[in-house]
């Protein structure tokens, strides 16, 4: 695997700009990052062959389609070597109601977001990840009543302000 080439400053506006807006056209970026349209193209496909762009997507309002209950839930394995880690991972990973899962640092393993249609859609999915044994010593369930803050952008010109502080 090469190396990946350490990002400057134009590279970092390009991935600002497109997290700001995918549909951006080449043209319109290149004039917001100080480039001519070839070059900036050039610098999308090689962020895009070396990973920092991952995807184009639409973000959709999921709650005008339904009003899905979202829950935090915190695991705790009952064992801690690494292929209890594995066992579990590979898991919850196959679970569609998570849509995010974060080993963590602190007084339990794992955090995960569910997205489900109703309290008992989370408690018979809850009920079949138990039943999978994957492992889990205790679990705790947090439903969320409210998002004051949700899917925030990272604000990647942040990062260059701070280094060149």
């Amino acid at each position: 695997m090469a190396m990946l080439q350490k990002l400057d400053r134009i590279d970092v506006h390009i991935l600002a700009r497109l997290q700001e807006n995918g549909r951006i056209t080449n043209v319109e970026l290149a004039d917001a990052v100080g480039l001519s349209a070839s070059p900036c193209l050039k610098r999308v496909k090689r962020l895009e062959k070396q990973g920092y762009i991952e995807s184009y997507n639409a973000k959709i309002n999921i709650s005008k389609l339904l009003n899905p209950t979202l829950v935090f839930t915190e695991f705790t394995l009952k064992k801690h070597q690494s292929h209890h880690f594995d066992i579990f991972e590979r898991g919850i990973n196959k679970i569609e109601a998570v849509v995010e899962c974060h080993l963590i640092s602190g007084g339990y393993d794992y955090l995960a977001k569910f997205c489900c249609a109703s309290v008992a859609h989370y408690q018979k999915v809850i009920e079949s990840i138990l039943q999978l044994d994957l492992g889990i010593e205790r679990y705790f369930s947090y439903i969320v009543i409210k998002s004051p803050v949700n899917d925030r952008q990272v604000q990647l010109d942040q990062f260059i302000r701070d280094e060149h502080a």
